[in-house]
């Protein structure tokens, strides 16, 4: 999209010019010029967001900024690949290569200037638009008609116990006052088809008598919304059209005020929306209810202290019953369809709109086997093509996303269907392609995080896992949103989506790529790959195989060779047979993922200067690292699964006393050697937040001259999450110890220990880390019979996992754990029972055992009851379940 690249670019230009201002030294300024130029362009795209879709000038006037845009993007990068390139020739190429590089540079400040240009001519063109928006704005929109949502079904599926919830909930005791009751649920769902159900139901209709209902929608208007409740309650008269808002929400509150009232606002957008509008309802202290709909979690916690409702999709046998119900109204299917229904049903995914939109066009046919059969091979497509029945109502959520995250939300179209994102990941592709901006000193993940936040409270993200801490572990998304996702980045020439080979015998395999900076492969990647590919284009090549691939040594060129200008990388699920050495052509790149046998990180990895990612996941037990991670000042998260042997930097302090080797951007290595650990590393490595540390850790507590390793790690003041996995293969771990309290990380909240075998009289240390809130000790990591918890530790600990062990008896009570809420317990088959003392932990909320003992569970299970008779629910989950 024309946004995301603006932003890219005028990022890429501002990092040319401060790091790397010797590439393009002889055509500087004109550069300065066009970072300039499209600024103004960021300003207007910014402005125009909402409204693009409604003026086709400004539509146009987006298409040629992104040409323009692309055009500026390629010819500089082609340039500074090229001139890095010349570089690291040898002096002899470098002479014979000079005069072809003076004629590209010549060449470089012509197109610069006719791109200049050509923006000049466009920025005329923006402010006619621009001008002509706010013509239309001021003189014809005026307030929208507002219309019922489609999904305003009479055939009710799905909703009855959330049906019954609510409306328990409204007309329960409850407080006096007006209460608010929300409902959330993304565009789709049903909220408007359930909150109408709740609206006739009798019990409501007995205890409301004045009930009435109002669409608020994306544009509402604050007066159109008070007419309209007005109307509902048959309440309108002609000359109240003539009033102003204020008038009309004294005219409400007179007649809410009379009886126990119930109103219920459907589709509220914003928090603005209902701080606007609860001005009309009078507080008359009779139990008068709201009901409020909306997409945006956001909007219930502003206007409610209650929690909010949240619509669930559909299951497979709700999905077949409405779409039943609506095909065949109140007949039966005929028995040869109804495996046919059930699979088309299936294919929706859930969500109420789609089922009726695919119930539609099975009624305009005969129905036959054959007509079934066809729409059950396209269901995916016809839901996604139908442009007024719901694409249109689900593209609502995308259009009036704020500007930061449009970018961010069509990114998901990258991933599978039904892909489990990784939170970390996605994150990190994020930064990696620039739609993250930096906000003050808050760190670029941090903004990422909060951003995905927010498409999660917009109902654009469902959360599929949660991390030990509360935040988003793995997140999907829907396949309607991601068919959105797709259809909108086409649009934008933001991805493109291969699906697989043409089958054309004696054709290669041949995408239309056209000016696509973003290509994801999800099947057939060999026959993709085997076609040696090439586009220029192309900044980011993702591939998420559902199967494991392997590629073959002839082909491991075909990178380099194919996306020469590529900043994104992923090819985490294609195992290469050895490390592509061209790799180090691809200046620009920023985010790198590759799979194989790699036992050593070349050197050549140094000269990618952008890198900000390198995830390297081998089979190899320990990974060298050549390539010297001192010179790559982007660099800011090392992943592997391999032990990481890093060289320490040079030493090299400036005259005024400043080191220049520190890497304050390095946030994450997620595993360390042991021999790694450093005083040289650590100290220029500051703000690492997550570490992992994997070999053999007594490495780490060998005391050489009073000290030992483990010591250095106290220079770490901003690491948050640290991991000791103890790898001593072939042989086996034995037995070890923890470093004194003080030796570790002042500000540790998160900590893993694997093999360890430590006894289980040195967890008071760990108790006594002044900010642990997570403890997860994994197979072996403490041995011993009996572990009797001290007193004063864990006081901020909220999760604890203790994984296989041999531990039998477990003496604790509720004040050696008083803020603990989940326990999980794997593999501790021994453990004859479960401190009854922790029924007392109030905020107690999960328990979790694992493979246990009888006696284990039957404690467990004393604990949900004495749980329960103080009236704090515990969750119980016993695995495997009992007979």
């Amino acid at each position: 999209m024309a946004d995301a690249a603006v932003e890219f670019l005028l990022l890429n230009l501002k990092q040319l010019l401060v790091y790397n201002a010797d590439l393009i030294l002889n055509v500087k300024e004109h550069v300065e010029s066009l970072y300039n130029q499209f600024s103004m362009f960021k300003a207007f795209l910014k402005d125009s967001s909402e409204k693009r879709n409604d003026y086709e000038i400004v539509k146009e006037l987006v298409r040629q900024i992104r040409a323009i845009v692309y055009k500026s993007e390629d010819l500089i990068d082609t340039f500074v690949a090229h001139t890095a390139f010349q570089r690291s020739r040898g002096p002899v190429a470098r002479l014979i290569h000079g005069i072809d590089y003076s004629a590209k540079l010549r060449g470089l400040a012509r197109e610069i200037q006719s791109i200049r240009e050509k923006v000049d001519e466009i920025y005329r063109k923006q402010s006619f638009g621009l001008e002509a928006l706010q013509l239309r704005e001021t003189s014809g929109r005026g307030s929208p008609e507002k219309k019922a949502p489609v999904v305003e079904e009479e055939n009710v599926v799905g909703f009855d116990e959330v049906a019954e919830e609510v409306i328990d909930g409204l007309n329960a005791g409850g407080k006096e006052e007006v209460e608010v009751v929300a409902v959330i649920g993304m565009g789709g769902l049903g909220k408007t088809t359930l909150a109408r159900k709740i609206f006739t139901d009798p019990a409501i209709e007995f205890e409301f008598y004045i009930r009435a209902w109002v669409y608020v929608s994306q544009d509402y208007n604050r007066k159109e919304v008070f007419l309209g409740i007005l109307s509902s309650l048959d309440m309108l008269a002609d000359e109240m059209h003539r009033w102003s808002a204020e008038k009309l929400a004294d005219e409400l509150r007179v007649i809410l005020q009379r009886g126990r009232y119930l109103v219920v606002l459907d589709d509220v957008w914003t928090k603005g929306a209902w701080d606007d509008l609860k001005m009309a309802f009078p507080k008359n202290n009779n139990k008068s209810r709201i009901l409020l709909t909306s997409r945006n979690n956001e909007v219930a916690i502003h206007a409610t202290d209650r929690n909010p409702y949240l619509l669930r999709f559909l299951n497979d046998d709700e999905s077949w019953e409405l779409l039943e119900k609506k095909v065949f109204r109140k007949e039966k299917c005929p028995p040869e369809l109804k495996d046919l229904g059930r699979g088309i049903a299936k294919e929706c995914g859930g969500l109420p709109l789609a089922i009726v939109v695919i119930a539609g066009l099975l009624m305009k046919k005969e129905k036959t086997c054959d007509w079934w059969e066809k729409v059950a091979k396209r269901v995916s497509s016809y839901v996604a093509r139908d442009p007024k029945q719901c694409m249109d109502i689900l593209a609502l959520s995308y259009n009036y996303l704020p500007y930061h995250l449009k970018a961010c939300f069509l990114y998901l179209g990258v991933f599978p269907e039904d892909y489990e994102i990784p939170v970390w990941k996605l994150i990190q592709l994020w930064v990696a392609e620039g739609f993250i901006q930096q906000v003050g000193e808050i760190r670029l993940e941090d903004t990422a995080e909060e951003q995905l936040e927010d498409l999660v409270d917009r109902n654009l993200l469902l959360v599929e896992k949660r991390r030990s801490d509360g935040g988003i572990k793995t997140c999907r998304i829907h396949d309607m949103l991601r068919n959105l996702c797709l259809r909108e980045a086409t649009e934008e020439q933001f991805l493109h989506d291969i699906k697989g080979s043409i089958e054309v015998p004696g054709l290669p395999f041949t995408p239309i790529i056209n000016q696509y900076r973003r290509l994801c492969i999800h099947s057939r990647v060999l026959d993709y790959i085997s076609s040696k590919p090439s586009d220029p284009h192309v900044r980011s090549f993702l591939c998420f195989p559902v199967e494991e691939t392997e590629l073959c040594r002839e082909y491991t060129s075909f990178i380099h060779e194919a996306f020469k200008l590529l900043r994104v990388l992923d090819i985490g699920s294609v195992r290469l047979s050895l490390f592509p050495v061209k790799m180090k052509e691809l200046v620009h790149l920023r985010y790198i993922a590759l799979y194989g046998n790699f036992e050593v990180l070349p050197d050549s990895i140094s000269d990618l200067w952008n890198l900000q990612t390198i995830i390297i996941e081998t089979s190899s037990r320990n990974l060298k690292v050549k390539a010297d991670i001192w010179r790559m000042l982007q660099l800011r998260h090392i992943h592997t699964n391999a032990s990481c042997r890093l060289h320490g930097p040079p030493a090299n302090v400036r005259k005024d006393g400043k080191d220049p080797l520190v890497r304050s951007n390095l946030q994450t290595i997620s595993a360390l050697s042991p021999e790694s650990c450093t005083g040289d590393i650590l100290a220029r490595t500051p703000n690492l937040k997550k570490l992992g540390i994997r070999g053999k850790l007594a490495v780490l507590l060998e005391e050489k001259g009073g000290r030992n390793m483990f010591d250095n790690l106290t220079q770490l003041d901003h690491l948050v999450a640290l991991k000791l996995l103890n790898d001593t293969f072939p042989n086996p771990p034995c037995g070890g110890t923890l470093p004194q309290l003080y030796k570790f990380p002042p500000n540790l909240k998160k900590l893993t220990l694997a093999d360890t075998l430590v006894d289980w009289q040195h967890m008071s240390t760990l108790g006594m880390l002044p900010k642990l809130e997570v403890l997860k000790l994994k197979n072996n990591a403490f041995r011993g019979k009996c572990w009797q918890t001290q007193d004063g530790g864990f006081r901020r600990l909220r999760f604890l996992q203790i994984g296989k062990t041999d531990l039998v008896n477990w003496e604790a009570s509720s004040h050696h754990f008083p803020r603990l809420q989940r326990l999980i317990l794997k593999y501790c088959e021994k453990l004859q029972e479960v401190p009854s003392g922790l029924g007392d932990v109030s905020s107690l909320h999960v328990l979790e055992l694992h493979h246990a003992s009888r006696t284990a569970v039957a404690s467990a299970k004393e604990i949900q009851k004495q749980k329960h008779e103080l009236h704090q629910g515990l969750k119980l989950l016993v695995y495997p379940p009992e007979p």
